[in-house]
């Protein structure tokens, strides 16, 4: 089947079709929006965007997939306020002896990451369980963690309830989006490779958006 297939990527073969990235910009205007809505009175409109933020933003800043985010557990984060999150993730799709893996996030100037996972835990009251949930109409969290699935459909909906265009994007966005925004601040491919956890350089530039440098040339 393998071969079949393989034969009719080659005789018919096809751009391969990736999510958009996540642009710096386009992030700081969908986060700017949800921090207006996380002061809302309305319960239910507050704990999602103290949710999305932290979600958005622990995806794009540590390149997770939607999968890692849906994983994440409350018991397995380790907060050093003003500093930094240590992350322990269970198997993931690369991990094949199983063994999970421990990951660090750093605390930014900006569109930080640690700030808003502990804005989100003080909002929600979590203690334990999966850190991202679903939100009823009411503001009551669902018991289970979110579907990974869902990812993409709730990162368009935060750019859309801030009147931004998002319909392009999908969970693999903010992974692409911290690929990019890493390549375009000159982070060498082996940092990029160790950080992200890719395993070959190939699997590294189906996320890198690169740019030839025309210099004074482009128009």
């Amino acid at each position: 089947m393998r071969d079949v297939l393989r034969g009719i990527r080659a005789e018919h073969p096809q751009p391969v079709k990736r999510a958009e990235a996540l642009q710096l910009q386009a992030l700081e205007a969908c986060i700017t929006g949800l921090q207006g809505q996380a002061t809302s009175p309305v319960a239910a409109e507050c704990l999602r965007a103290c949710r999305d933020q932290a979600l958005i933003l622990l995806g794009f800043w540590r390149a997770f997939r939607s999968d890692d985010l849906c994983q994440l557990r409350v018991e397995h984060i380790t907060v050093q306020p003003g500093a930094s999150l240590e992350i322990f993730l269970a198997s993931g799709k690369t991990d094949r002896d199983h063994q999970g893996r421990t990951v660090v996030v750093p605390a930014l100037k900006r569109l930080c990451p640690v700030t808003a996972y502990q804005a989100w835990l003080a909002a929600s009251g979590l203690k334990q369980g999966p850190v991202f949930r679903a939100i009823d109409r009411w503001g009551h969290l669902g018991a289970e963690g979110l579907n990974a699935n869902s990812v993409s459909r709730l990162l368009r909906m935060a750019f859309a309830r801030n009147g931004l265009d998002g319909e392009g994007y999908s969970g693999h966005s903010l992974r692409r989006g911290f690929a990019t925004w890493a390549n375009r601040n000159e982070w060498g491919a082996k940092a990029l490779m160790d950080y992200v956890g890719w395993q070959d350089v190939q699997s590294a530039m189906r996320y890198i958006d690169t740019t030839a440098p025309f210099g004074d040339w482009r128009r």
